[in-house]
């Protein structure tokens, strides 16, 4: 295998890479032994034609696919290693030559990490944030809690008001006829949540156990259902039944049924200290955001299309992992949403520039103030996973190769790079 590195414009490289006739034609021989069992040919019995035969009868490149499947990986991936090049995007494959008996030759163009010309990096003025919990953010965080302690009181002697969980039967009709998704039975509806459309909630009060009604509204004009959009409708409900949600009082008791805490001022000292702890937190990463969008904006550096194109896939695809954490497929997701898989990862294009602006930007500072990652602090890292993972640290260490601790002390030693820039910071 030979390569030939040739540098494109906006940090790009075409590697031109020449695999032997010889080798080509032992992939050609693999392919044709994976294949032969699949393919008929009169006269001979399955998988026993030979191979002279079978290029006869189908043309002398029906194995030419799979032999350039198999040689493209492992070569792509040696050339890569020999040109040194720090890549940064998947690679767009184009085959140049592929016949029989010659060698197998095609290119890979690739994005190669973009140098950076570093502005001021040190003592960026930032703007002071004042850090306080107020009354009324301790009385939202209670109220919160007491609402997750709540209980459902039936109603029996009274018409729906606001604010009640009314139980309801319901059946939708658009010009007299029922349409997709518009009935349900036993439907709890928090009168006042304006979760569904127009006034149809409001039409619900003063109404009793038992009434059936009309309750008419008309679909918004950019409702996700097009054919529903715009148009009034009628719906035929009726109410079976209210609950009303019951709140705990804010006393003692709340405070010792919720907490471990025996009184209600020791529980609120504490909420509002973890809520102090989480404003905190909120500001020192706006503080961070800030600063580092100043950096940003004082350095220079022309980013790949293709480096962004392949960070915007690495983040769908943690996004896609984090919601099937939750039970929800990527597909789910956007049936829900509305959205395409091109408008989603649209979408997260400037998120995706700005990852990869804030990285280089630090590995840079990394690179200008000589920051390195010890030892001690990779081992911390390991210990940290270990922990995560409930896994003994020889265990665990066993299973991260020398590549990996290299990804895990960069990381450290941009996280550095932030730590330093935060301190050189400046409020004003």
């Amino acid at each position: 295998m030979s390569c030939k590195v040739e540098n494109l414009e906006k940090n790009m490289a075409k590697l031109t890479i020449e695999v032997s006739a010889e080798e080509f034609e032992k992939a050609c021989e693999k392919a044709y032994q994976k294949n032969k069992n699949k393919i008929n040919v009169q006269g001979f019995r399955k998988g026993k034609a030979p191979r002279n035969v079978i290029e006869k009868m189908y043309g002398a490149g029906v194995f030419f696919e799979d032999a350039a499947n198999e040689l493209i990986p492992d070569a792509y991936a040696d050339a890569a290693k020999e040109s040194g090049l720090d890549i940064v995007s998947r690679p767009e494959i184009d085959v140049v030559q592929i016949e029989k008996g010659k060698a197998f030759i095609f290119t890979a163009e690739v994005a190669v990490k973009p140098e950076v010309e570093l502005g001021a990096y040190k003592g960026i003025e930032v703007e002071k944030a004042v850090v306080e919990v107020t009354e009324d953010e301790l009385n939202a965080e209670l109220n919160r809690v007491r609402e997750q302690n709540s209980r459902m009181i039936t109603v029996d002697d009274r018409a729906v008001e606001n604010g009640d969980i009314a139980n309801i039967d319901y059946e939708g009709f658009c010009d007299g006829v029922a349409f997709a998704g518009g009935k349900d039975e036993g439907h709890d509806l928090v009168i006042g949540s304006h979760s569904f459309i127009d006034t149809f909630e409001d039409q619900l009060i003063g109404k009793n156990i038992g009434d059936e009604v009309e309750v008419n509204v008309t679909f918004p004009e950019e409702y996700h259902a097009p054919e529903l959009a715009g148009k009034a409708a009628m719906f035929k409900v009726k109410v079976n039944g209210i609950k009303v949600k019951e709140l705990p009082e804010l006393d003692d008791d709340f405070a010792q049924d919720v907490s471990e805490f025996d009184t209600l001022d020791e529980y609120k000292n504490d909420l509002k200290a973890t809520i102090l702890e989480r404003k905190e937190k909120e500001a020192k990463s706006v503080k961070e955001e800030a600063v580092i969008e100043k950096i940003i904006e004082g350095a220079k550096m022309e980013i790949p299309d293709a480096m962004v194109d392949y960070t915007v896939r690495q983040m769908a695809d943690e996004f896609a992992q984090r919601i099937q954490m939750q039970g929800l497929s990527i597909e789910q997701y956007f049936q829900f949403t509305g959205m395409n898989a091109n408008t989603f990862m649209e979408n997260l294009k400037p998120q995706a520039l700005k990852r990869i602006q804030s990285r280089l930007v630090l590995e840079a500072v990394v690179k200008a103030e000589n920051i390195t990652a010890s030892e001690e602090d990779v081992n911390k890292e390991i210990e940290n996973m270990a922990e995560m993972y409930q896994m003994e640290i020889e265990k665990l260490n066993e299973l991260i190769g020398e590549d990996e601790k290299k990804s895990m002390a960069e990381d450290v030693a941009v996280q550095k790079a932030l730590d330093f820039v935060m301190e050189a910071a400046v409020e004003k």
